[in-house]
């Protein structure tokens, strides 16, 4: 019993030191590596607190729609939807999404809107979109702000992120950042 007792014990503490200090520093220097250095990204915009890295749901045709979340962008219960592709639940709330972005945006065909403006991200709380997304609302939201298309597709490139490092991932746009610059610019 002896032999087996005391690695138990050490391998307890080894295991207790590691996950408990050590994997924490790790992880908490690897997170003062990334943007804002592992906080959350705040901004005050209409005299309120916003998190940059939360989605937010933005539905007036003005403003750019984020992305759907599972979850109604509470960031308490972070979650993508249990059903897969083929449910008929799944597809029944993604056809409706369809027909709204469709009503809202008629100048594009059902083929052009890109997926994640109909499906939620995994975590419901993705707050970017791809530039592909941002630009095929930058129509419906010139005509609702009177600005010329120009106008919001430069909002895009000014607000347009590329690839983490130049290689890991697609170029993206903060909807909640681009939302305001559109504020801005109508002011």
């Amino acid at each position: 019993m002896k032999q087996h007792l005391l690695p138990a014990i050490k391998l307890t503490l080894i295991c207790l030191i590691f996950f408990s200090g050590l994997y924490t520093v790790i992880l908490l220097g690897i997170a003062k590596l990334t943007p804002n250095g592992g906080n959350a990204g705040t901004v005050d915009h209409a005299g309120s607190t916003q998190y940059t890295n939360l989605a937010q749901s933005f539905t007036d045709d003005g403003y750019f729609w984020s992305r759907p979340s599972a979850v109604g962008y509470n960031a308490a219960g972070s979650a993508g939807s249990n059903k897969g592709p083929t449910n008929p639940d799944y597809l029944a709330t993604v056809q409706a999404r369809i027909d709204t972005f469709v009503v809202h945006n008629p100048s594009v065909q059902k083929a052009d809107i890109p997926s994640e403006l109909v499906t939620a991200s995994g975590s419901g709380l993705d707050p970017h979109l791809s530039v592909k997304a941002a630009n095929v609302q930058s129509q419906r939201i010139a005509l609702s702000r009177g600005l010329s298309q120009d106008v919001v597709h430069q909002l895009i490139i000014e607000h347009t992120d590329g690839p983490l490092l130049g290689l890991f991932g697609p170029a993206t746009v903060n909807v909640l950042e681009l939302n305001m610059a559109l504020d801005a610019a109508t002011k």
